[in-house]
């Protein structure tokens, strides 16, 4: 029997920034601390619990088999290292201080949006109504910029997005050059613009992770979500990720129209042999807030959807994710894990944004690549700093014990809904704009989608 290792698709690194060992991952990194680091390191697929500790025993005073059987045991809950023929040795780091001198907070991702050009026309989307604004994309030169001040500045997680990112002809310029920087590359796409041979070119540059968007399990209903004919090259795409040795990720944003089939769309990741399942409830900004009404499912949906993920991580063996339905959830999803605090978004035309909804903020000064430096923006412009940390929190969030964890919700959702986005989300019950979204899923009727549609 084999040993511990990492699972498809992590990998253990020394971060010169931080001056610490990370693990990095699809869509996730974890900071290590020095005993972590040390039984990570250790994990070569040979050794087993037992003897790892025997090894660390010698170097460290105080270590037993019971703290290394713990700490495996968290990494394997996190779905990061495993026992089986997938594993894979982890490399050995070496811990140092870091040389950089850094101010808190320091970013762990970057959404780097290439392009909103799109074959696809879902109506779910995320992206902007007014697309034509950003048809003056970054070229290939200023994105590397981009890559090369955010790795600087901290970032280790790169989500390369759209639109459809396979559309930029340099793409595949692009993953190279992140791979040299040292970031873990994450490419979220529709897999519509992308053949065997050009997945097998990714992969070779140094792509870490694909996440393919599928629309539901059934071709004629996949289809008619995503306004094409697309989900028979979708599986092909999925194969071709499989055989070019990338790890998988299947996401399904979930609405009114494919809520009720979560179990055959997790028999479908499994047959396509995926390594993580991302089932998330449609987050209503752009042509998704257009077509909210048309989008947004009945509590009776989501609470069967919610038993329905229960049932099927039982039932596979992949791990699956699950974002809560926003609007039936009594408590706010924190934004991006706070404004300003570990992510920020870059679009095609070079704006910079502390959440992808950013924009339809009033009064809210958005800077640009084009003007500005990445460190200049994340610490000092007034974007980044307006809402960021808890001390601008209003009542109930600022005396609330969970304000660390919610932030007290989006900005955007807050704006959305009761015109102020300094307001506490609505979707918390202690907010005295509940009523509203209560109103909203009290009256969920059958209504035609707006397709998404570039000009």
């Amino acid at each position: 029997m084999s040993g511990p290792g990492l699972r498809r698709g992590v990998r253990l690194e020394f971060d010169a920034v931080r001056g610490r060992p990370v693990l990095l991952y699809p869509e996730g990194v974890l900071l290590l601390n020095e005993t972590a680091a040390a039984v990570v390191s250790r994990c070569d697929t040979r050794r087993t619990a037992a003897e790892i500790a025997a090894d660390l025993a010698e170097v460290y005073a105080g270590v037993t088999a019971e703290s290394v059987v713990r700490i495996l045991a968290d990494l394997e809950k996190r779905k990061l290292v495993e026992t089986g023929p997938d594993v894979v040795a982890a490399a050995a780091v070496s811990s140092r201080e870091s040389t950089r001198d850094i101010s808190a907070p320091v970013p762990l991702g970057l959404l780097a949006e290439l392009t909103y050009r799109c074959p696809l026309q879902c109506g779910y989307c995320a992206n902007p109504l007014n697309l034509t604004d950003y048809r003056d994309e970054l070229d290939t030169r200023a994105w590397l910029d981009v890559f090369e001040q955010a790795r600087e500045l901290g970032v280790l997680q790169l989500h390369l997005s759209g639109g459809e990112p396979g559309l930029r002809r340099d793409l595949i310029e692009l993953v190279a050059a992140a791979h040299r920087l040292g970031l873990y590359t994450n490419l979220v796409s529709s897999g519509i613009s992308l053949n065997s041979t050009r997945i097998a070119q990714l992969a070779e540059a140094g792509l870490d992770h694909f996440q393919l968007s599928i629309q539901d399990a059934e071709a004629g209903n996949a289809d008619r979500i995503a306004g094409r004919r697309a989900h028979g090259r979708k599986l092909a795409v999925a194969e071709a990720v499989r055989a070019a040795g990338l790890p998988l990720t299947i996401n399904v944003v979930l609405h009114r129209e494919n809520v009720d089939h979560v179990p055959a769309i997790a028999d479908l990741a499994a047959l396509l042999g995926a390594d993580r399942l991302e089932l998330a409830h449609t987050q209503f900004y752009g042509w998704a807030l257009r077509n909210r009404s048309a989008l947004l499912p009945t509590r009776e949906q989501v609470e069967r959807a919610n038993a329905d993920v229960a049932r099927a991580r039982q039932r596979h063996r992949f791990e699956i994710v699950h974002v809560a339905a926003d609007y039936y959830d009594p408590r706010p999803k924190p934004c991006n894990y706070g404004w300003g605090a570990r992510q920020l978004t870059v679009t095609p035309n070079g704006h910079v944004l502390p959440c992808l909804a950013a924009e339809t903020l009033p009064g809210l000064e958005i800077p640009s690549v084009r003007t500005g430096t990445l460190r200049e923006i994340w610490y000092d412009s007034p974007a980044f700093r307006r809402f960021r940390g808890t001390d601008w929190l209003p009542d109930p969030c600022h005396s609330c014990a969970l304000r660390e964890i919610d932030f007290g919700g989006c900005r955007c959702q807050a704006f959305q809904l009761t015109g102020d986005a300094a307001a506490t989300d609505p979707v918390c019950e202690l907010s005295e704009h509940h009523q509203v979204v209560l109103d909203g899923v009290a009256d969920v009727r059958p209504r035609p989608v707006v397709p998404r549609r570039m000009p």
